[in-house]
């Protein structure tokens, strides 16, 4: 019986986090997803693989802890413990010398959509793959959301 649950909690374990998505921003999302088929099919698949299991939700309904376009959200790195800070934010307002994270990049694809406590894995641009927690999700003030979602 120990054997059959610790079997059922590895698959559970194995399984990607629940996420939630903004209904105002999912248009957006998928038209980078499907303009990045030619450049990079395999990260415009993965977005859209996540988008497709998403939960969308009305902006006023999204949990203030779940990571979308302006979130400032604090991660750690399984691997090494150490801790980092990036704001999410659609490619035209990506600058990494300021922690402004693109959507369009593997660890932007993963962070979309993920609350407080979530894990998840990313692969880096040298194939490693690296194991995340979201530590914490701040969301922006209404000035900082629009400029990162480029309104």
């Amino acid at each position: 019986m120990t054997l059959q649950t610790n079997e059922t909690a590895k698959k559970r374990s194995a399984r990607p986090p629940k996420i939630v998505i903004d209904a105002a921003e999912l248009r957006h999302i998928e038209a980078l997803a499907e303009g990045a088929y030619q450049r990079n099919p395999a990260l415009a698949d993965r977005l859209l693989d996540e988008l497709g299991r998403a939960r969308i939700v009305e902006t006023a309904k999204l949990p203030k802890d779940v990571v979308s376009i302006g979130s400032a959200v604090t991660y750690r790195d399984e691997t090494s413990g150490q801790e980092k800070m990036v704001t999410l934010v659609y490619p035209e307002h990506a600058d990494i010398s300021r922690d402004r994270v693109s959507i369009m990049t593997p660890i932007g694809v993963s962070l979309l959509g993920l609350s407080e406590g979530a894990a998840f894995y990313w692969d880096t641009r040298d194939d490693q793959r690296r194991m995340l927690t979201v530590i914490k999700v701040e969301q922006a003030g209404a000035d900082a959301g629009e400029a990162a979602k480029g309104a």
